[in-house]
């Protein structure tokens, strides 16, 4: 079930909100919340709801023992059931994503005929698999308590606002607001206007680029002129930004509203400066996991540089190899550790801090960052970059002409307008608090009901990290 649905916005969600503020009980609270979290997963993935349960019960009980036997002062116990955990989180999740990549390519390198598991992949299974192995390794590392109430520890995995698309909630982040949260309607208010923005942004904005986008990345790229091959990556920038903030945006509202906060995970990653700030900017909970949980661990910055330089290039070829079972997301991943490398030990890192060229620097380099994460081939990433600056012919009338020029225009000014933070300074110092609030509470009804409109009148609507 898709948060940007009629079905979503008209039945399910005011259904789970009379539910759940019915109770004015803690416990039941949680269960209304597990309760119809299972349904809305299984709304599409019926079958892989048994497995999600089952990673909730290895973590539960798992953690529940590693608690046991470091209280008895047995650390290697405890190490080896953490290991455990690890492994068979890893190992489903390996199963299920990857190993039709690794039967692919075992038939690509030994010529050999094995056939392809009927698979499909179980959406949100690498949000929830991070989530729950954060919580084990935390208890190990005696950051967070044991949670000896299977239900509580449910509902923490399975809360719907951020099951299948994230952002990675870490159960230190929503442990006390599990059993103590306080309600309250300004915070129910602020969640439901944080949703309206996240919504809008997604229905808006990138269903429109995505229709430009996908026009342009699914020609063979020798019908590409260099203007049409430009517009289609940065109508893909736009795309992949406003489609994954906008559902975080919808996640970290619905979170509001019943009572969690939810971390920020974008914080305008388009107004960077180098690389390096890009990835503090952009899918936060998802880098800082990475940070957390392999970067230190394998000796961070503390270390030699060839060690720093061996741990950078792990942890970005995971964070890539993370996103797909595909060699471009591999790619992706190698391209950015090296980018990053560069910055830290180069001139480059110098050069980052010339005014004007910053922008235009990192803005260059993600954009080509995205041809890679977009491609659905090597070659494909080399015709498409190539076609950027070699295409047929400077610009494709004929090609301007289907897409609607008229039409299409406006919403990438809205694009960028909306990646900058300029609005969002502009309600902080003169609207919100003030006299005129009542003006950006308007505004908002504006946009949902434009948004509604988009929704009924428009098919196209995927989530790209669905399919993650």
């Amino acid at each position: 079930m898709l948060f940007s649905s009629v079905t979503f916005l008209f039945v399910f969600l005011p259904v789970v909100v009379i539910s759940y503020y019915a109770i004015n009980n803690r416990v039941y609270r949680n269960l209304v919340l597990f309760l119809f979290s299972l349904l809305f997963y299984s709304w599409g993935e019926p079958v892989y709801v048994v497995l999600m349960i089952f990673s909730i019960f290895n973590d539960y009980f798992h953690a529940r023992a590693i608690g046991y036997y470091q209280k008895e002062n047995k650390d290697k116990i405890a190490k080896m059931l953490l290991i455990s955990s690890v492994v068979i989180n890893l190992g489903l999740l390996g199963f299920f994503k990857y190993s039709n990549f690794l039967i692919d390519n075992l038939n690509s390198m030994f010529m050999l005929k094995i056939e392809y598991l009927k698979l499909s992949l179980p959406i949100g299974i690498s949000f929830y698999t991070f989530q729950t192995m954060s919580y084990t390794i935390d208890v190990y590392r005696k950051k967070v308590a044991v949670q000896k109430n299977i239900l509580t520890l449910a509902t923490y995995v399975t809360l719907f606002p951020q099951l299948i698309a994230g952002p990675i909630v870490r159960y230190s982040t929503i442990e006390d607001e599990l059993e103590n949260r306080k309600e309250s309607f300004k915070q129910f208010a602020n969640g439901l206007r944080r949703f309206i923005i996240g919504l809008s942004k997604k229905v808006v904005i990138a269903n429109q680029m995505a229709i430009v986008a996908d026009t342009m990345f699914d020609k063979n790229p020798s019908e590409l002129s260099i203007a049409m091959a430009w517009l289609g990556i940065i109508a893909y920038t736009f795309q992949i930004y406003f489609d994954f903030s906008g559902y975080s945006d919808m996640a970290i509202g619905l979170g509001k509203m019943f009572g969690f906060n939810f971390l920020e995970n974008f914080n305008y990653p388009y107004i960077s400066k180098s690389i390096s700030e890009f990835w503090r900017r952009w899918h936060i909970s998802l880098s800082s996991w990475f940070k957390d949980y392999v970067y230190i661990p394998l000796g961070g910055n503390r270390v030699s540089t060839f060690k720093v330089i061996r741990n950078i290039l792990i942890v970005w070829f995971l964070t890539g190899f993370w996103h797909g079972a595909a060699w471009n997301f591999m790619i992706w991943g190698v391209y950015f550790s090296v980018i990053l490398l560069l910055e830290k030990y180069t001139i480059l890192g110098k050069i980052t801090n010339v005014k004007f060229f910053n922008h235009v620097y990192a803005i260059t380099l993600f954009m080509f960052g995205w041809i890679i994460f977009r491609a659905n081939s090597l070659e494909q990433i080399l015709s498409y970059t190539n076609a950027m600056f070699n295409g047929y012919a400077l610009v494709d009338l004929n090609l301007f002409k289907q897409l609607d020029v008229l039409y299409i225009w406006p919403y990438f000014g809205l694009a960028l307008f909306g990646s900058t933070p300029i609005f969002k300074v502009v309600v902080n110092k003169y609207i919100v608090n003030k006299k005129f609030a009542f003006l950006y509470d308007i505004y908002l009804i504006i946009i949902l009901l434009i948004s509604i409109v988009f929704l009924t009148n428009n098919t196209y609507n995927p989530f790209i990290y669905f399919r993650f």
